[in-house]
């Protein structure tokens, strides 16, 4: 029999959905104005290529990243890589650089006249091509693999190792019953995973359009800075978020409904950490060229910088960084906090009215930043006077910007906890908040983690929200970037984009120092 929603948690659900459906409202408002002429530009053939190149660019970051960090998930959790929290801290850190950054230094290092380009062609080896396609490719790949990376680490963590023995004892080897068993319960992570990468390369601006390569979110953000009328620009946008809803159907068909709790008595047990042998080797050189290209060479280009500019005069960072830890901590609260009613809603009472809430919770994530911004401008404009301009609205933009990163770490660690131990709890005596407080959120620890540091890093990153809607005065460290970079100024960027990088790494760190499942290293 299936069981009914409180009303309480039914309200708090529909409240997150309706917050992360105010983008698609305001696009349909100004859709509104539009013009047959307005329509007839939207079904150009110009529209279709920025279509399929959108598509093919988000499908194959979608799959580098899942084959990059499916094996560094692995290493980082279940064997015994030397040093692997360090590992898993440092392999967290692209997270924390804007896409932006992350085009700039490619361009730097590989692009025509940059630093090793030089040196590459002297010595006979081949320069990576940074410009269009491929550039766009690795740029996202590495900024975006993370995403997998935590949601992997959090679904291995909660999987009980009574499944993997259970398959080496029926005479399977180690190689097929991971491939037969692990891969097929982290399907949930793999799921949410896909699905935040994707929309987050329908929606970057910064590495496409350094990069040179015609995409969606580009064409949207030109068209709302350079044209007057911003109609067409909201069509395009409209357009986005058809796709994004094919998206969110495609990936609701193969997550499926299995269920992937552990229902046999008594308690999971940690897992048991596999000797690597002979492959410890490969697997730290695996480990350390992943941290080189992601972390190494944006740290190295970005001290370049900072020395070519030691004799130049740098605004202070401490009160960029002070301001981008307190709004991206109360953003990654808030999405955190968001997000536990729509997971449980879709988890523990599926039916079609609960899993369109937590559906509903993508769309502000699919849409280029400055969408979202825009929407926020026209609420706090005209019916929130009294917040706009504030800190509370630059964190109501985080919320509805990341809800989705919460939403789906949080959904795929409950999707592995047996609903039957708070039902337990609850018969023993203990009274709702109770059995919540000591019993479901010890037990959703790893998933509310990951939210939360995928939230605090990318908001640490934010840019078009946070120049729209931060209070006057309110400089962030993306800020102070965006601005010295944008006029060509690298060695002034050097500084506050270091920062950022120590910061989020030590947010990481703290992080990744709480997560469970693995022994202690």
């Amino acid at each position: 029999m299936k069981r009914r929603a409180p009303g309480w948690l039914l309200a708090s659900g529909g409240l997150m959905a309706a917050l992360a459906l105010l983008p698609a409202v305001y696009l349909g408002v100004r859709a509104s104005e539009a013009d047959a002429d307005a329509w007839g530009m939207l079904l150009r053939d110009r529209t279709w290529g920025l279509l399929w190149r959108t598509l093919g660019l988000a499908a194959a970051v979608t799959g580098c990243a899942a084959a990059l960090a499916l094996p560094l998930a692995w290493l980082t959790t279940r064997s015994d890589l030397p040093g692997r929290r360090v590992w898993a801290v440092l392999l967290c850190v692209p997270l924390a650089l804007p896409t932006f950054v992350s085009g700039y230094v490619l361009l730097a290092a590989f692009g025509t006249g940059g630093a090793l380009e030089e040196p590459l062609t002297r010595w006979g080896l081949p320069v990576p091509p940074v410009y269009g396609f491929p550039g766009a490719l690795l740029a996202l790949t590495v900024s975006t693999y993370p995403y997998f990376l935590l949601a992997l680490r959090a679904g291995l963590q909660a999987q009980d190792p009574a499944w993997l023995e259970g398959a080496r004892s029926l005479g399977l080897t180690p190689a097929r019953a991971f491939w037969r068993v692990t891969v097929p319960l982290l399907r949930p992570a793999f799921a949410s995973g896909a699905l935040l990468v994707g929309l987050y390369v329908l929606s970057d601006f910064g590495a496409v359009a350094l990069l040179q390569y015609d995409a969606f979110s580009r064409a949207i953000y030109v068209q709302y800075e350079g044209a007057f009328d911003r109609t067409y620009a909201a069509l395009l946008g409209l357009a986005l978020v058809v796709v994004t809803v094919g998206v969110l159907v495609l990936e609701v068909r193969l997550r499926g409904r299995a269920g992937y709790f552990r229902s046999a008595k008594g308690a999971a047990r940690a897992a048991a950490p596999v000797r690597l042998g002979r492959w410890r080797v490969p697997a730290l050189l695996l480990c350390g060229a992943v941290v080189a290209l992601g972390v190494g060479l944006p740290v190295g280009v970005l001290l370049y910088w900072g020395v070519q500019g030691l004799s130049g005069a740098e605004g202070p960072v401490l009160g960029p960084a002070l301001n981008s830890v307190l709004a991206s901590a109360l953003g990654a609260s808030a999405a955190v906090l968001g997000a536990l009613p729509l997971a449980f809603l879709a988890v523990r009472y599926p039916g079609r009215l609960t899993v369109a809430m937590e559906r509903a919770a993508y769309g502000g994530y699919a849409l280029p930043p400055i969408v979202l911004a825009l929407s926020l401008v026209f609420l706090g404009v005209q019916a929130l006077p009294f917040l706009y301009g504030t800190l509370a609205m630059l964190v109501l933009a985080y919320l509805v910007r990341f809800l989705p990163q919460a939403v789906g770490t949080v959904r795929s660690t409950l999707l592995q906890l047996n609903p039957h131990l708070p039902e337990a709890a609850a018969s023993l005596g203990q009274a709702p908040s109770g059995v919540f407080r000591r019993v479901t959120v010890p037990l959703l620890r790893p998933g509310l983690l990951a939210g939360a540091a995928l939230v605090f890093l990318t908001a640490m990153k934010e840019l078009p929200a946070t120049l729209l809607l931060a209070p006057i005065g309110f400089d962030t460290l993306a800020t102070r970037v965006w601005s010295a970079t944008a006029e060509g100024r690298f060695a002034e960027a050097a500084l506050p984009a270091l920062v950022l990088l120590a910061v989020s790494g030590l947010g990481v760190g703290l992080l990744v120092s709480q997560e469970g499942g693995s022994a202690p290293s």
